[in-house]
């Protein structure tokens, strides 16, 4: 039995690797059944092309409990190693034999070769006090076992071992008991292991065999035990699109996330081997009622290997609301392989990403596009997202986002552009695009908006505000205007004069005498000559102040550090209107006072915002008038 010291460049490299290097000790499953994976696949890789005469066969991976001896079991039926090869790979601590092996089999990689550090073997010491390794190559050399507890000694010595492969066997640290019970290996298992190309064996079950042709009426069927394997080797992102159909689709989105019950909306395959390496698929999920938008998150992979679901940086910001799957060995990760590294690849896969996106919408428009307009509501928040945060998303946006009328009409902006521009381009030339944002609260200036022959969008993403200042400092001589910001006439303003009825004088009277009886810190009051059918008066909020208290509300940037806008709003009275003469002719001022008061209240009541006691107030008003 030979002796030896673990030749680490530290005085003791196990503490630290317990205490530093994984933030999770869990991790160390993954780590080592990843390493079993790494040596069935270079077997794998040697059989192919033809270094070695060892049958490949149909090998697997086994992992065991034994709770007397305290012990995990993770066996595989891969390359094995020689004496040579443990002295090499084990006791040079970050001699990573997967890149070893990969630099002399530059193929090797394409076969989903996944170490990279050479540290996963250790990982094993944060939940053992003891780890054993039996291997036996794929060669003649005979079987060895190393042993371990934890110090930079070790014994390695010869073991009669007789099939190829290796298994490690843990004995598990008092502290870490929890890693004996079978639900917990299952749930490890589950989180980091089920898409791992090798079929992993834990335990056996039960299963029952469909009935024969033929079969007796009375027959029942036969039940056998079968290994449990608890992996899919072949996820659907591993495979070519040309071999799924929609039903795999859907049906490996309930795989990924099983308490999802809802279909999704579309699908993004993604497969790209230049100047990076990364498949995946993308989902829309339904958003409009989802609770779980946290729980159910992108996934990222690396060589079929669960990394982590933390996927900002790599996936664009707009779409965090996608599920999925992001395959990549070309994503640069930390040396515990748990999170992302700033990196010029993570950039260029970030790009690809939301150009795949974009492609995605606009072929799905052209396909279907009233399946795609059926899905807008569903979809319009990561679209609109992306069209203010993703330059290049933006630029390719005209061709599939879509801009709904309140009549349920939905445009692309250049059809909407044909639509309004003989009607909605205002005398100075500019193109006002009218929108609402709440069709029951805005209804009056809907409709009053309509009977003008004009077109009304309806915008109601709490992302709007931005979006159309997006599209206001992008495109030329347009501007958006929420219908309730003026009068219509104002909104779209044409060569077109009213005269008033009322004289100079009389409007000045009638201005001073609302002036006295109304907040003048709260309204700016304005006379327009408008149609004797319009409203006496009609309470608007400028565009610029309702718009930037919209930003603030959701998050604007430098306008979330401007303090809060004060409430203010245009009160326009309607010089040709009856009520306008009556308050003139009106000489008792409590009587003139009670009018404006009542009217401004209806005002503030089609913009919903007579509230407390004003309500209150003007309700007894109300039925004292027509006592």
């Amino acid at each position: 039995m030979a002796k030896g010291n673990i030749n680490v460049s530290v005085e003791n490299i196990f503490p630290l690797i317990k205490k530093f290097l994984y933030n999770d000790h869990e991790i160390f499953l993954r780590e080592l059944v990843s390493n079993a994976t790494d040596a069935t696949l270079k077997l794998k890789h040697l059989s192919n092309i033809g270094e070695t005469k060892v049958e490949y066969g149909n090998p697997i991976i086994e992992i065991k409990i034994n709770k007397e001896d305290k012990t995990l079991h993770i066996i595989d039926q891969g390359i094995g190693m020689t004496e040579e090869e443990v002295q090499k790979y084990i006791n040079e601590v970050a001699f990573s034999g997967a890149e070893d092996f990969i630099s002399k089999h530059k193929d090797a990689e394409k076969e989903g070769i996944i170490g990279h550090f050479g540290l996963g073997f250790y990982s094993a010491f944060m939940v053992a006090d003891k780890v054993e390794i039996i291997t036996k190559s794929y060669t003649d050399a005979p079987a060895v076992q190393w042993v371990c507890d934890g110090s930079p000694q070790f014994d390695l010595g010869p073991s009669d071992k007789k099939d190829r492969g290796t298994e490690i066997i843990l004995h598990i640290a008092e502290d870490s008991s929890e890693f004996l019970e079978e639900y917990k290996i299952r749930e490890l298992l589950l989180k980091y292991n089920r898409f791992m190309p090798i079929p992993i064996k834990f335990g056996t079950k039960e299963e029952t065999l469909p009935l024969p042709e033929g079969a007796d009426k009375d027959a029942k069927p036969e039940k056998v035990i079968v290994d449990d394997i608890i992996n899919n080797p072949n996820p659907a992102w591993t495979k070519s699109p040309s071999e799924l159909k929609d039903e795999d689709y859907k049906a490996f989105y309930h795989e990924l996330y099983p308490m999802q019950f809802d279909e999704p909306l579309f699908y993004i395959h993604l497969n790209v081997d230049y100047p990076f390496h990364l498949t995946g698929i993308l989902f829309f999920p339904k958003l409009a009622n989802n609770l779980n938008l946290d729980k159910d998150k992108i996934q990222l992979y690396q060589n079929q290997v669960f990394v982590t679901d933390e996927v900002k940086g790599i996936v664009p910001d707009f779409l965090m609301l996608l599920r999925g799957v992001i395959d990549s060995p070309d994503i640069p990760l930390n040396v515990s392989r748990s999170y992302l590294q700033a990196d010029g690849a993570v950039k260029k896969i970030s790009s690809y990403i939301t150009k795949k996106v974009a492609d995605k919408m606009v072929s799905l428009i052209n396909e279907n596009r009233e399946d795609f307009e059926k899905k807008w509501n569903d979809i319009k928040v990561v679209i609109e997202y992306g069209m203010i945060s993703e330059e290049k998303f933006y630029e390719k946006s005209d061709k599939f986002a879509l801009y709904p009328t309140v009549d349920h009409i939905y445009y692309t902006f250049d059809e909407l552009k044909d639509k309004i521009k003989d009607q909605q381009t205002d005398k100075d030339g500019k193109l006002v695009i009218l929108y609402a944002s709440n069709l029951d609260e805005q209804d009056q200036y809907i409709q009053t908006a309509k009977q003008k022959g004009y077109e009304v969008l309806l915008l109601d993403s709490p992302i709007v505000p931005h979006l159309i200042q997006k599209l206001e400092t992008s495109k030329e001589n347009i501007s958006f205007v929420r219908v309730d910001a003026d009068h219509i006439n104002n909104l779209i303003k044409k060569d077109e004069n009213t005269v008033s009825i009322l004289t100079d004088e009389e409007k000045e009277t009638l201005k001073k005498e609302i002036e006295e009886n109304i907040d003048s810190k709260t309204y700016t009051i304005s006379l327009e000559n408008l149609s004797k059918e319009d409203a006496p008066f009609i309470l608007t909020q400028p565009e610029f102040m309702r718009r930037m208290k919209d930003m603030q509300q959701v998050g604007g940037g430098m306008f979330g550090m401007m303090g809060n806008f004060p409430e203010t709003y245009n009160l326009v009275i309607n010089t040709n209107s009856p009520l306008a003469s009556e308050i003139l002719k009106k000489d008792n001022k409590g009587e003139k006072a009670s009018i404006i008061k009542q009217a401004l209240d209806l005002a503030k009541l089609s913009q919903n915002i007579l509230k407390g006691k004003d309500l209150t107030d003007f309700i007894k008003r109300s039925y004292e008038m027509i006592k």
